[in-house]
């Protein structure tokens, strides 16, 4: 799909009202209008946590929204009844739909189990500290509300690999179960990060991969997704989703869109995981996110030119699926590194007005978040999102070729007569950008739809202009005519 654009269309601090699937469900149409093509759900199975669970310490993968488990029926999101209709709605306005998978660990046991384990270092999970022990463990899911509707399959300890705490003695330590160690081929923090939180899954047992594989046939069957997010890939044996993800793909008899959360900057590591799994599972540019995060916080002290350096982006850009922040970074979260407001739209342009990347918008960056007094981005990142879809064809030409001051352009295409760009941004002092767009574009003028600038830049006969850009600001300069049509149009949608 050329010009992907997809919403993650949550933030952590929802209210817990299990309305959100009938709110995407009402915005289905605006979120396509506003340039959306596809949408990122949260994690829509029950949690340990119920009603008040976001979805990341999952109980039972079959309950939606059905049954009264954990205290609700609905999830924080609402029934399984509402979450297939928001799915619908989304198809129905031309979105792709992206289903959010967490195989990395079940949380919430119905019961427990005496089982014999090892106790590891929590910082060096290569180090034993204890010999094998009996520990009382929580690692017995009968899913009691569910009364075997769907799947009659009871997991015990000998689906998981481990746990952190042991109710006989009541220690919070890193359990291995005797005989199983952890799998070999995942981060290498912690000496060996196969272990995350809750009841580890262990892909090295047959009915585990079994069972996750039957999950997935059922869902995809129910749900049609269009792709997956992949949670914690880094904690999971980096060859375990490819056969799970050609089964699905066999199902869906297309191409699936999947991308998966492995949080590290080093972009080596990326690399190898992009390999590892068959080069078939995108990640994220968790390297650019902190580039841009550091740029915001940098004062003006960041060398823009060096802003792609050492990304996914750049070295793999077919697999980059790039992002300004997310529900992990955003303040309070674990992996709090929140991009400064005034630096919100510069970030967006290099991810929303590049040629390469697959980029990901954040619920919290265009609508708000409301509970941590955090305002939406505004007009800025809706213009980008309409200058994306609309604008965003033909060649890309850089001028990165200033510490502060930097810029590209798009050159359009001859079909598509308004089309072509040209980006110029600062972190500190004001300045000015030689671009050229196109010779197609000669004699044009291009004015700054954001409106932080008033110049108005014609083109000469190489379609080349002369592009300001004012202090610690972004400039988007587009053909004029269709700089009027697009301020209109948005205004009269908002």
């Amino acid at each position: 799909m050329e010009n992907r654009t997809i919403l993650q269309s949550f933030e952590w601090y929802l209210p817990a009202d299990s309305q959100h699937w009938r709110r995407l469900t009402q915005l289905a149409e605006q979120l396509k209008d506003k340039g959306i093509t596809g949408v990122w759900l949260p994690p829509a199975y029950k949690g340990a946590g119920g009603k008040e669970d976001v979805g990341y310490a999952p109980y039972d993968l079959y309950d939606l929204g059905e049954f009264d488990q954990k205290g609700t029926i609905p999830t924080k999101y609402g029934t399984k009844e509402e979450y297939l209709a928001c799915i619908q709605a989304l198809k129905k306005a031309g979105i792709e739909v992206y289903g959010d998978i967490v195989f990395d660990h079940f949380m919430g046991a119905d019961e427990e189990e005496t089982v014999s384990a090892v106790k590891y270092h929590p910082e060096n999970r290569n180090k034993v500290i204890t010999g094998k022990e009996e520990i009382l463990a929580w690692t017995k899911f009968t899913f009691p509300g569910r009364n075997q509707k769907y799947n009659d399959y009871v997991w015990s300890w000998r689906n998981f690999s481990g746990v952190d705490f042991d109710d006989r003695r009541k220690d919070h330590g890193i359990f291995n179960f005797a005989g199983k160690g952890w799998g070999e081929e995942v981060d290498k923090e912690n000496g060996n990060y196969d272990y995350l939180m809750g009841c580890n899954l262990d892909m090295s047992y047959p009915e585990t991969v079994e069972q996750l594989d039957r999950w997935g046939k059922w869902y995809q069957s129910i749900t049609d997704m269009d792709g997956y997010r992949l949670d914690a890939v880094k904690h999971i044996e980096f060859n375990y989703f490819p056969k799970w993800l050609l089964n699905r793909r066999e199902e869906k008899g297309k191409e699936l869109f999947v991308v998966g959360e492995y949080w590290n900057s080093s972009l080596d590591k990326l690399v190898n995981y992009i390999d590892s799994s068959g080069a078939i599972i995108s990640l994220f540019d968790v390297p650019l996110h902190y580039h841009l995060c550091e740029a915001a916080n940098a004062d003006g002290h960041y060398d823009m030119r060096e802003i792609f350096e050492g990304t996914l982006v750049k070295e793999r850009p077919e697999w980059a699926v790039t992002f300004v922040d997310n529900h992990d970074t955003q303040e309070g979260q674990s992996l709090e590194s929140w991009v400064e407001g005034w630096f919100k739209v510069h970030a967006y342009a290099l991810i929303l007005l590049r040629k390469t990347g697959t980029p990901v918008v954040f619920w919290g960056d265009l609508f708000g978040m409301p509970s941590q007094n955090v305002d939406a981005v505004g007009n800025g990142l809706e213009l980008l999102l309409k200058i994306r879809e609309q604008l965003s064809f033909g060649a890309e030409l850089d001028y990165f070729d200033d510490a502060d001051v930097i810029g590209w352009t798009r050159t359009g295409s001859f079909e598509q007569k308004q089309s072509g760009y040209a980006v110029v941004m600062t972190n500190a002092s004001a300045g000015t950008k030689k671009m050229t767009v196109s010779a197609f574009h000669a004699g044009q003028t291009f004015v700054d739809v954001l409106r932080n600038n008033e110049a108005k830049v014609t083109l000469d006969e190489t379609g080349t202009g002369l592009f300001p850009v004012n202090k610690k600001e972004i400039s988007v300069y587009v053909n004029e005519a269709y700089a009027d049509q697009l301020k209109k149009r948005i205004s009269d949608n908002n």
